[in-house]
């Protein structure tokens, strides 16, 4: 079988990864991401130099939503929190 040489997760897995790595176990979080900006004169096939955007990822992350969105897990689900005995308490219904 080939190696993968992708692996690719949508927004909420990403979301899910991260709130458990942090080991958050309340609210709803999603991913951000925060870019800068900058501009060069860079080649074009033409050969003509022509303005062109550059627009890198600084960070990404998550953040905390007041509100479940397309982007959000809930916590409380994805990372449920361990009782004393080390079993993961359920979440109310």
């Amino acid at each position: 079988m080939p190696r993968a040489t992708q692996v690719i997760f949508n927004f909420k897995e990403l979301a899910e990864i991260l709130v458990e790595k942090e080991d958050i176990h309340e609210g709803h979080w999603g991913i951000f991401v925060k870019f800068g900006i900058g501009a060069i004169n860079a080649p074009h096939q033409s050969g003509a130099f022509v303005p062109t955007a550059l627009v890198p990822i600084l960070e990404l992350g998550i953040q905390r939503f007041d509100q479940p969105n397309d982007l959000s897990v809930d916590a409380s689900v994805v990372n449920a929190a361990k009782n004393k005995a080390g079993k993961r308490t359920k979440k109310k219904k």
